[in-house]
């Protein structure tokens, strides 16, 4: 399992296992994993990367979520584990501003506080200044790295010229927003490319489709779209699909799932950025574990993600880090 979760969390283990054997393990701690929601393959393989860090540690993991990538759902899941009073949470905030309250009963309440994949206000903790700064770590991958790279793949699968647009879920979801942020700033340097408004999705991948194919009638030159998650890529590419305009608009997408592979293969989809969710969910762990027992952790850890092609899916070096289901 190490070696699936990557060098540099292997190496993070190590470190905390192998301190010395009377404080190696430390204070057994109970941490409570809530991702963003439980069916989807990114966090049920961020799940498996945190159960491999617990096991290792002897803590206990409980992983409790909704079904949806909602606040409204995701806040009484959030009182119900801050009811049940564990050491550590961890949690994939599915808004930065209005998780920001109920996060703040958990602090109160002497629960330490991590943040995985998502973050709460700026993202930028422990330094004194705002009402969101109090979680000790952000643990994820570079997300607006993430869409500067995609930028760069879509615009030379495109020529550097023509239109192409964002599909996005909705504003306020930390990821998602670097994405396009970073996306964005790459295409301002592609002077030959004109950036279409964004469609926002509402993560469902059917209206995705739907918003492609609408973009599309309203300018036949389109040229690329960048699905800045998993439904909207594949929504997107669906409606590509659809439109029997495959190969003529060309899609980038963010996230890895095993359903990406034949889009890749046949070319309904040109590139892929695959993070690392189970290095995520490890690295969460260790960090939470480490907290409890008085060590002090950064304030950010990232992960790394990989790049996805045709011509590179086979690689098992590179297959590894689709995501589980």
């Amino acid at each position: 399992m190490l070696k699936k979760l990557g060098v540099a969390a292997a190496a993070l283990a190590i470190g905390a296992l192998a301190a010395g054997s009377a404080d190696a393990a430390g204070k057994k701690t109970t941490i409570a994993l809530i991702p963003g929601l439980t069916t989807d393959a990114f966090y049920i393989t961020m799940h498996k990367g945190a159960q491999a860090a617990a096991d290792a540690l002897g803590d206990t993991l409980i992983f409790q979520g909704a079904p949806d990538f909602n606040p409204v759902t995701q806040v009484p899941v959030l009182d119900a584990v801050i009811a049940r009073h564990p050491d550590v949470i961890l949690i994939a905030p599915t808004d930065k501003v209005q998780l920001i309250q109920p996060l703040q009963k958990a602090f109160q309440a002497g629960i330490l506080v991590i943040t995985v994949d998502t973050f709460i206000g700026n993202g930028h903790y422990q330094t004194g200044a705002g009402t969101g700064d109090f979680p000790l770590s952000y643990v994820a991958s570079d997300n607006i790295l993430g869409g500067q790279i995609a930028a760069r793949a879509l615009a030379k699968s495109v020529g550097d010229k023509g239109k192409v647009y964002v599909s996005n879920v909705k504003p306020g979801v930390s990821t998602t927003d670097q994405r396009e942020e970073g996306f964005k700033s790459e295409m301002k340097l592609h002077p030959g490319i004109q950036v279409l408004e964004t469609q926002f999705n509402d993560d469902d991948a059917n209206k995705a489709a739907s918003q492609l194919q609408s973009v599309l009638a309203r300018n036949p030159d389109l040229a690329g779209v960048f699905g800045a998650n998993l439904f909207s890529a594949l929504g997107a590419a669906n409606g590509v699909k659809q439109a029997g305009a495959a190969g003529k608009v060309k899609v980038a997408a963010f996230d890895a799932p095993k359903s990406i592979v034949e889009p890749l293969k046949t070319g309904l989809v040109d590139i892929a950025i695959a993070q690392h969710p189970a290095e995520i969910g490890y690295f969460g762990v260790i960090a939470a574990h480490a907290a409890f027992n008085g060590q002090s952790i950064p304030v950010n850890i990232g992960t790394g993600f990989t790049v996805m092609t045709k011509e590179n899916i086979d690689d098992p070096q590179v297959n590894r880090y689709l995501y589980s289901d």
